[in-house]
C-alpha cells in the first residue's frame, strides 16, 4: 500500500474547521456559509454575515471600506 508524498495515515479525518466570526457585529458560523460575505481589506480577510451583508450592500458593492460603514 502507497501514500501520497507529504501526508499521513490518520484515517482519512479532516481537521475541525475554525468558527468564522463576522467582522461587524460578531456572529458566529461553523466555516464558510454560502450567504455570507468574503471581503479582502489591506490584505487582510474579513467576513460578514448575511443581516450585515444586507444591511451594508450599496457600501459593499461601491468598494467602500467597511471602517467608512
Amino acid at each position: 500500500m502507497t501514500s501520497l508524498p507529504g501526508g499521513s495515515d490518520d484515517g482519512g479525518s479532516a481537521p475541525e474547521p475554525r468558527p468564522i466570526v463576522c467582522a461587524r457585529c460578531g456572529a458566529q458560523a461553523r466555516g464558510p456559509q454560502p450567504t455570507w460575505t468574503c471581503s479582502v481589506e489591506h490584505g487582510t480577510r474579513r467576513y460578514f454575515c448575511d443581516f450585515c451583508s444586507r444591511e451594508n450592500l450599496r457600501a459593499i458593492e461601491g468598494r467602500l471600506d467597511s471602517a467608512w460603514w
